[in-house]
């Protein structure tokens, strides 16, 4: 009978696995796989669930990394770094005090704060020094 429930687990984790398409339970089924069939050879239960939770794991940790890295080959690169160096003006004061501060770089506004914590006033011409999330970090020309 034990078997069967290892069966189901299998199966749930499969069809959770099919729902999601998240590599979440995958790696729960390849456990259930292999506590079935420690079972069909009437292995005490203990020890089936204890190879259950270490085939898991072990697939879990040891195969994700890699099977995220070939299926996770369509993400877009912003080549956001790309605009270190460029020339931009200062359209709103960048006061690094009140967080204030935006810039226009190749056409496109950024929130900017100052390299070098000096006020920048407006039309100024700056070069950009770094790219920390969506706010760039700028200094005077």
């Amino acid at each position: 009978m034990i078997p069967f429930y290892w069966l189901i687990a299998l199966a749930a984790f499969i069809i959770i696995e099919i729902i999601t398409l998240g590599l979440t339970t995958i790696w729960f089924a390849g456990g259930s796989l292999v506590a079935f069939l420690l079972a069909l050879f009437n292995v005490p239960i203990p020890v089936q669930v204890i190879v259950f939770l270490i085939v898991s794991i072990m697939l879990l940790v040891l195969t994700r990394p890699v099977i995220e890295r070939k299926l996770n080959t369509s993400r877009t690169k912003t080549n956001v770094n790309s605009i270190i160096g460029r020339e931009g003006r200062v359209t709103e004061t960048i006061d690094n005090f009140t967080q204030t501060g935006i810039v226009i770089i190749n056409g496109l506004e950024w929130t900017a704060r100052s390299s070098s914590d000096n006020i920048i006033p407006v039309g100024s011409k700056i070069i950009v020094d770094e790219v920390k999330g969506v706010k760039v970090f700028v200094s005077l020309i």
